[in-house]
C-alpha cells in the first residue's frame, strides 16, 4: 500500500473543499502512477471504482459516496440482488402487519351482521416481526450513512427523518410491550409507509414536486371555498319561506343549518347528489334550477377543470425533469468511470485524458452487475474498435445499449427433407394460421355470450350446459391441435421464443386439464347433463372456471391489432415508469387507514344493538342502513382500506357521511372531507395530468420513429429514457467535471503501465 500523502494529489486541477474525516485514513486514492511496488493494488482500486461507476450509472444512482476499497465491497454489497430483496420483502412485511396485527383481518366477511370474532395474535408475536424489521432498517440506515459518509447525511433530511422515525418506532414498541400490547395508541403504525417512501428516489422526487405545486393548488382551493361558502348561504337564504313546501322539504332536508348545507353542496360539487339535493324546490318551482346549475357550472365544471390544468401545467415537465435528472446522473458515472480508467498513449497522465484501454473496459465489464445480454452487445462493440484506445465519446456511446431491449433472435425452425412437412411448416406459421386462431377464439367467445344471454333467467342448478359443454370440448381441442402444430412449424424452442405462444399454450394445457377432470368425475356431455356435485367444484363451477380461461384466452388477439397492440404496450410501458405514483397512493391509503380504525373502530354497529341503528325496514331510503352498507367500517384494516376506496370514487360517499356523522359525530366529516381532497381531488388530477403528459409525449414519439422506421415494432423496443433521448438536453463538459471536482469522497486517478 502506498503512502497516503503520495495519493493527496487530485487528478483535477482544483482543490476541493470538504471534511478531511469523510476519507478514512489510509484508504488508497488512484492516481496517476508508475510501475513498482503497490502498482497492482492500485490499479485495482481503479477498476473497482470504475466497476461502481459504471453499475451507479446503469442504475441511475448517485456516485457521491464513498470510494475505498473496503467501502466499495460494502457500497456493492448492499446493492447486490440478495440485500435488495431483503429490504424489499422487510418493508413488504412491516406493511402486511397491519392486516394480522390487532384488529385482525382474518375473517371471511367485514359485515358487521355477519363478521364472526377473528383471531387475534399473541402478544409478542406481530412485535417479535417488527422488531426484526426495526433491526434490518436500523441496519439499513447505518450502512447508507457510512457509505454517503458523516457530512453529507447531516445534509440529507431523508437520512434525517429515517433515523427519527426508527428511534420513535422503537420507543412505542418498547411501550407496547411494557403495557402488554394493551397501549390504546400505537404511534409507529401511521410512520410505517416511510419506510417505502425513503427507499424509492422516484417517489421523493413525485412528493417534492407535489410540495411544489402546493400553493397553486391552495389558490384554487381558495377559490372553491369561497365559491362554496357564498353558494351555502345564498341557498340558506333562498330555501327559507313560511308558505312555499317546497322551499321548506329543501331546508329541512339539505340547508337545515350551515354544516348541513355546507356538506350537502361539496357534495353536489363532485355530483354525488345529483339531482336529489335540487328535486324537493325544482319540484315546486322550475326557477329553482338556476341556482343548482350556476353552482355546478361554476364549481364542477369550471373550477374543478381548472385545478387539473393547473396541476398539469405544474407537471407538464415533470418526466421530462426526471429523465434530465437521470441523463445527468448516468453521464457523470459514465464519465468518472472513464476518468478512472483513462491512459494516454505514452503512459504518461495528463488532465485531458486520450482514452481508455479496451482490454481494460472489458476487464471491468466482466465484474459489472449487468445482464448477459446487453453484456454481450457491449463486449462486441468494444471489440470491433481493434486495440486502439476508446475516447470519451466512444466511450459513452457504448452506454446507450444499456437503454436498448436486446431482440434475440428466434431460434432455428426444423429442417425437414419430406416435402409435405416443408409445406405444412410454411402453411402453420404464416400469419394467416394465426389469423386462423384468432377467429376461433372470436367464435368461442360469442357462443359463451350467446349461451350467458339465453340462461341469463334460469337458475345455476336448471341449466342444461349440454350444448356449451360439447362446443367448449371441440374449441379446446382446436386449440390442441393448433399447439401442436405450431410446435411442429417453429420447433419447440421456436415456439417458447414468443410470449404469445407461451400465453395461448399455457391457458391451452389449462384448459385441457379441467376438461379431462370433468370427463373423468362427470363423464362425456348428454342432454339433460346435470349431474350432483362430485369431488371439489360441482359441474356449474368447472364450466364456469373454463369459460373465464376462455374468455380470458381472447386477450391473444390484441398483439394481431397493430393500434391496439401499440395502445396496450404504451400502457404497459407508462404503468412500469409510474410505479413511484402507485407508491404515493399506497402511502396515503395506509396512513388514513391507521387513522381511521383509530378514529372509528367499532362504531358502526348492527342492527338492533344500538338505537343509531335502526332495522332496515324502518331506515330511510337511500341511506346507510336501508342500503345494507355494513361492511363499510374501520373495524379492521382491510375494511378500512374498502371504504377509503368506496368514498375516493364519491359515488354516494353522502351515504358515509351522513352514516359517521350519526354513529361518530359530526367531527368526523373533517376525517372524510380531507381524505376526499388528498384522494379524489390532489391524487386523481395529478395522476390523470401525469397520464396526458406521459401518453402523449410517448404516442408522438412512437408515432415520429414509426414513420422514420417503417416498422412499429422497432419503435417498441426502447426504454422510455431511450424514447425522449433526444429531445433531452446532453450535459456539457464543464457541468460534469464541476460535478466530479466536488465529489466528497474521490481523488480520481489513471493508472498507466502494465500491473
Amino acid at each position: 500500500m502506498a503512502d497516503p500523502q503520495e495519493e493527496s494529489k487530485p487528478l483535477l486541477s482544483r482543490v476541493r473543499g470538504g471534511s478531511g474525516r469523510d476519507r478514512p485514513e489510509g484508504a488508497p486514492a488512484c492516481r496517476s502512477v508508475q510501475v513498482g511496488p503497490g502498482t497492482t493494488a492500485r490499479r485495482d482500486l481503479c477498476l473497482d471504482q470504475a466497476v461502481v461507476f459504471i453499475e451507479d450509472a446503469i442504475q441511475y444512482r448517485s456516485i457521491n459516496h464513498r470510494m475505498d476499497a473496503s467501502s466499495l465491497w460494502l457500497y456493492r454489497w448492499y446493492y447486490s440482488s440478495l440485500c435488495q430483496w431483503i429490504l424489499s420483502f422487510t418493508i413488504f412485511l412491516i406493511l402486511f402487519l397491519a392486516f394480522i396485527e390487532t384488529p385482525s383481518s382474518l375473517t371471511s366477511t367485514a359485515d358487521v351482521r355477519y363478521r364472526p370474532v377473528p383471531w387475534e395474535p399473541p402478544c409478542g408475536l406481530t412485535e417479535g416481526l417488527e422488531a426484526l424489521c426495526l433491526l434490518v432498517f436500523a441496519a439499513d440506515v447505518s450502512v447508507k450513512s457510512y457509505l454517503v459518509g458523516w457530512a453529507q447525511f447531516r445534509k440529507n433530511p431523508w437520512l434525517l427523518a429515517y433515523l427519527v422515525v426508527l428511534v420513535v418506532s422503537l420507543m412505542d414498541w418498547i411501550v407496547s410491550l411494557s403495557l402488554v400490547c394493551h397501549e390504546p395508541l400505537r404511534v409507529r403504525r401511521p410512520l410505517r409507509p416511510f419506510f417505502l417512501m425513503q427507499n424509492s428516489s422516484m417517489m421523493k422526487k413525485t412528493l417534492k414536486c407535489i410540495r411544489r405545486s402546493l400553493p397553486e393548488m391552495a389558490s384554487v382551493g381558495l377559490l372553491l371555498a369561497i365559491h362554496l361558502c357564498l353558494f351555502t348561504m345564498f341557498g340558506m337564504l333562498l330555501f327559507t319561506s313560511e308558505k312555499d313546501a317546497g322551499q321548506d322539504k329543501e331546508r329541512l332536508t339539505y340547508f337545515r343549518n350551515l354544516p348541513e348545507a355546507l356538506t350537502s353542496l361539496l357534495v353536489l360539487l363532485t355530483t354525488a347528489n345529483n339531482p336529489d339535493v335540487m328535486i324537493p324546490a325544482y319540484s315546486k318551482n322550475r326557477a329553482y334550477a338556476i341556482f343548482f346549475v350556476a353552482f355546478t357550472l361554476i364549481g364542477s365544471l369550471f373550477l374543478m377543470n381548472l385545478l387539473t390544468a393547473i396541476i398539469y401545467n405544474q407537471f407538464r415537465g415533470y418526466l421530462m425533469k426526471s429523465l434530465q435528472t437521470s441523463l445527468l446522473r448516468r453521464r457523470l458515472g459514465t464519465r468518472a468511470a472513464y476518468k478512472v480508467l483513462s491512459v494516454t498513449a505514452a503512459g504518461e497522465a495528463h488532465p485531458e485524458g486520450v482514452g481508455v484501454k479496451p482490454q481494460d473496459f472489458l476487464h471491468v465489464l466482466q465484474k459489472v452487475q449487468l445482464d448477459s445480454d446487453h453484456k454481450q452487445a457491449i463486449m462486441e462493440k468494444v471489440r470491433s474498435h481493434g486495440g486502439d484506445l476508446l475516447s470519451a465519446d466512444e466511450f459513452q456511446e457504448l452506454f446507450d445499449e444499456f437503454d436498448k431491449r436486446v431482440i434475440k433472435e428466434p431460434p432455428p425452425r426444423p429442417e425437414y427433407r419430406s416435402p409435405f412437412l416443408r409445406s405444412a411448416q410454411f402453411v402453420f406459421s404464416h400469419r394467416y394460421f394465426n389469423y386462423l386462431g384468432n377467429f376461433m377464439a372470436l367464435g368461442n367467445l360469442v357462443t359463451i355470450c350467446a349461451f350467458l344471454v339465453l340462461d341469463a333467467d334460469v337458475p345455476p342448478e336448471d341449466r342444461d350446459d349440454f350444448v356449451l359443454g360439447i362446443l367448449n370440448f371441440v374449441f379446446i381441442l382446436y386449440y390442441l391441435l393448433e399447439l401442436l402444430l405450431k410446435v411442429l412449424a417453429l420447433g419447440l424452442r421456436g415456439y417458447l421464443a414468443h410470449p404469445s405462444n407461451v400465453f395461448d399454450g399455457l391457458l391451452t394445457v389449462v384448459l385441457l386439464v379441467l376438461e379431462i377432470s370433468t370427463l373423468a368425475v362427470y363423464r362425456f356431455p348428454h342432454p339433460g347433463w346435470k349431474p350432483e356435485m362430485l369431488g371439489l367444484l360441482s359441474l356449474w363451477d368447472m364450466t364456469r372456471l373454463v369459460n373465464m380461461l376462455l374468455v380470458f384466452r381472447f386477450l391473444r388477439i390484441i398483439p394481431s391489432m397493430k393500434l391496439m397492440a401499440v395502445v396496450a404496450s404504451t400502457i404497459m410501458d407508462l404503468i412500469k415508469n409510474m410505479r413511484a405514483f402507485g407508491g404515493i397512493l399506497v402511502v396515503v391509503y395506509y396512513v388514513f387507514a391507521i387513522v381511521g380504525i383509530s378514529l372509528f373502530r367499532g362504531v358502526v354497529v348492527a342492527p338492533g344493538n344500538s338505537s343509531l341503528a335502526p332495522a332496515n325496514g324502518s331506515a330511510p331510503c337511500g341511506s346507510f342502513e336501508q342500503l345494507e352498507y355494513w361492511a363499510n367500517n374501520f373495524d379492521d384494516f382491510a375494511a378500512a382500506l374498502v371504504t377509503l376506496w368506496n368514498v375516493m370514487v364519491v359515488n354516494n360517499w353522502q351515504v358515509f357521511l351522513d352514516a359517521f356523522r350519526r354513529y361518530a359525530g359530526p367531527w368526523s366529516k373533517v376525517y372524510f372531507v380531507l381524505w376526499w381532497l388528498v384522494s379524489s381531488v390532489i391524487w386523481v388530477n395529478l395522476f390523470l395530468a401525469l397520464i396526458l403528459e406521459n401518453f402523449l409525449h410517448k404516442w408522438d414519439r412512437r408515432s415520429h420513429l414509426q414513420s422514420l422506421t417503417g416498422d412499429s415494432e422497432a419503435t417498441s423496443q426502447m426504454t422510455v429514457e431511450l424514447l425522449f433521448r433526444d429531445v433531452l438536453e446532453e450535459p456539457t463538459e464543464e457541468e460534469l467535471m464541476e460535478k466530479l471536482s466536488h465529489h466528497p469522497h474521490l481523488q480520481l486517478c489513471r493508472t498507466t503501465g502494465r500491473a
